[in-house]
């Protein structure tokens, strides 16, 4: 029998977006051969935007957020998944085309489901979520490319948000020297905390004039930005050096000609961690729970909210006021507790 379930719901009527926490039914959660019961979730700048009715996010009205779930499979069709195993998600549809992970449960097909890896707790895998899963492919991908520590400086935009301070933790941890670059003067010592050796301001991204080539600064760079930002890194990266881009926050076109490639050989790398292959995200969530697991998880983890303390949250990421990792704990005081 299905049961009803709190969920954080965008609507839009007459052209106005508006969002609320609601009780829904089971069967309004979609289609998936997987029922999970969702312990905690986390608020990523691409929840933010859905939670407005952003159109290249939402494709259909109503929808619940979450492009991250981690909990309890409740039914499943598919032997491989049992019954009070703990599991996660991120990447795929999730919070995007398909109902997400801002709701006392999902349903979604068994493909995207990941077993939680020994060493992580539910609320460890949602620290990192689909940020430290994204820093992770872009770590996995300097290094495929040959990038080591002793080349040089590593740098990272976006160092205070999600995806840039796990991946300045991920990268200290493996013995690079990291430069964050951040606009935000107030999180240098969280940065130094997590690992980065020196902390840079934004203007070091802002080149004169459109010199084809940078002096050479940089053996490899995490960048969170793309746009103009983008094309300056890449124009200063040593010879052979890689950037392994994974955002868009400062615009989608690049200004960049061909001269970084021919000349000095280096490399742009695309980071799609929605789409990532199930076999490599198997072997990176291992990773994260093994060699890889930061070990200043709590300090990125700033804040835990639920599901009636997010419409604040959302409007503070879209403005930049977030640092860190933001928990959303879905089983709280009018439920069972959650997995600690």
């Amino acid at each position: 029998m299905s049961q009803e379930i709190r969920a954080f719901v965008v609507r839009k009527q007459d052209g106005e977006v508006s969002h609320q926490v609601e009780l829904v039914s089971e069967q309004d959660l979609g289609q998936g051969d997987v029922l999970i019961r969702v312990h905690w979730s986390s608020l990523n700048y691409k929840d933010a935007l859905a939670a407005k009715g952003h159109p290249g996010i939402v494709r259909r009205f109503p929808h619940v957020p979450g492009i991250d779930a981690a909990g309890t499979v409740v039914e499943s069709q598919y032997e491989r998944l049992r019954p009070g195993q703990q599991v996660l998600i991120t990447g795929y549809e999730l919070g995007g085309g398909h109902w997400g992970g801002w709701a006392q449960r999902v349903r979604v097909p068994h493909q995207w489901v990941v077993p939680l890896p020994q060493g992580l707790s539910l609320r460890e895998s949602m620290i990192l979520g689909t940020a430290g899963f994204t820093a992770a492919l872009a770590l996995q991908k300097l290094l495929d490319w040959g990038v080591q520590p002793e080349q040089g400086p590593v740098l990272v935009t976006g160092a205070s948000g999600g995806v840039g301070s796990l991946a300045v933790a991920l990268l200290a941890q493996q013995g690079f020297a990291v430069s964050a670059v951040t606009g935000k003067p107030q999180a240098q010592e969280f940065l130094h905390q997590l690992g980065a050796q020196e902390v840079l301001p934004r203007q070091v991204l802002q080149a004169p004039g459109d010199k084809p080539l940078l002096s050479g600064r940089w053996a490899a760079a995490v960048d969170t930005l793309g746009g103009e930002p983008l094309g300056v890194i890449v124009r200063s990266l040593k010879p052979q050096g890689a950037v392994a881009a994974c955002g868009l926050v400062a615009g989608v076109e690049v200004p960049l000609g061909v001269y970084p490639f021919i000349l000095r050989g280096v490399g742009l790398l695309g980071v799609d961690s929605a789409g990532c292959p199930y076999t490599v995200r198997l072997q990176l969530w291992s990773r994260l729970a093994g060699s890889w697991k930061p070990r200043g998880l709590e300090q990125i983890a700033q804040r835990e909210l639920t599901l009636d303390q997010l419409s604040q949250a959302v409007e503070e990421i879209l403005s930049g006021g977030v640092q860190g990792r933001v928990l959303v704990r879905l089983q709280d005081e009018s439920g069972p507790e959650a997995d600690k």
